[in-house]
């Protein structure tokens, strides 16, 4: 965060962000070669707490794309907190690398911040890129065998799972948006208000030259999910998706740290960016507008 080309990027609004990048940050990314989202170990990932108990807090919950603990690999989550007024707001990511909207809950994370929520707090979430994994998988269990899917959707639709393949025990697993709406309806009633995020994009191309959204699935899901239970909706995947299309696939290429999915230290700052950005588009319904810094303040609108 010292360098001046951090620092540089930090001081300018969303587009001219995007217009600096293609202009000073065409080196290739560094890190590993592949994307195979594993699942973090709790134990070695750390919680962030409060820092002063006084202040409103802004919880941050989601997965690898916010928060992750692979080496040359960064969360926009992480990269958030310069733009809010740690003087008025605690900002704590409790987001983790390999969950989903259904396996942040069935670990009990979800549970835990829930015990912490205070009125006036706020829940900013984004899932969606492990919840099309398999819901459950027959044995032997494999290195890479991840039973942590959702039902594809937005209904109230369920299926019964025996006994889940990893925990071992039975299960109940719901829609996308089933968990979604859980998490919006449990903080409404501690008093604590939510923002949807559709989940950011890939690094995926279409033959015109476009980026490969979620409007159809994921992002759809969520934001029907938040309107369903009147939370805040930002369209994530759709203000990254046309940053990435401003600047053009060469100079997206530097903003991942693997294949596609994860992103470097500069692509997790452009994303956190564009969640500003999303926040700042909401207008007089941002209830985040008293707490961002002027960095914050500064980055321009997010115009559907």
């Amino acid at each position: 965060m010292s360098s001046p080309c951090v620092i540089r990027r930090l001081a300018l609004s969303f587009v001219g962000f995007a217009t600096f990048l293609l202009g000073a940050c065409a080196a290739p990314a560094t890190g590993p070669a592949s994307d195979d989202r594993p699942v973090e170990d709790a134990a070695k990932a750390g919680l962030q707490t409060k820092t002063k108990a006084e202040l409103p807090t802004l919880w941050i919950i989601g997965d690898s794309t916010v928060k992750v603990g692979t080496p040359g690999q960064r969360g926009w989550g992480d990269e958030i907190a310069p733009f809010f007024d740690t003087k008025k707001i605690n900002v704590v990511n409790r987001a983790i690398g390999g969950r989903s909207s259904r396996t942040f809950i069935t670990e009990g994370r979800w549970t835990g911040i829930v015990g912490e929520l205070r009125s006036g707090d706020f829940v900013l979430m984004q899932f969606g890129h492990n919840d099309a994994s398999p819901i459950n998988e027959d044995p032997p269990v494999t290195k890479s065998t991840r039973a942590r899917g959702t039902i594809k959707g937005n209904g109230d639709e369920s299926v019964f799972v025996a006994k889940n393949i990893l925990t071992e025990k039975s299960e109940t697993v719901h829609s996308f948006g089933w968990y979604m709406r859980q998490y919006i309806t449990d903080a409404k009633a501690k008093g604590v208000g939510s923002i949807v995020c559709s989940p950011i994009p890939r690094k995926s191309w279409s033959p015109e030259g476009k980026v490969n959204r979620a409007s159809g699935s994921y992002g759809l899901w969520a934001r029907q999910a938040a309107g369903q239970e009147h939370a805040l909706f930002i369209d994530l995947n759709e203000i990254i998706a046309r940053g990435y299309e401003t600047l053009g696939a060469a100079a997206v290429d530097p903003l991942f740290a693997d294949k596609g999915t994860h992103t470097s230290v500069a692509g997790a700052q452009f994303n956190a960016r564009a969640v500003v950005s999303g926040l700042n588009g909401l207008g007089d319904k941002n209830p985040l507008a008293p707490f961002l810094s002027k960095e914050g303040k500064a980055i321009e609108a997010f115009q559907p």
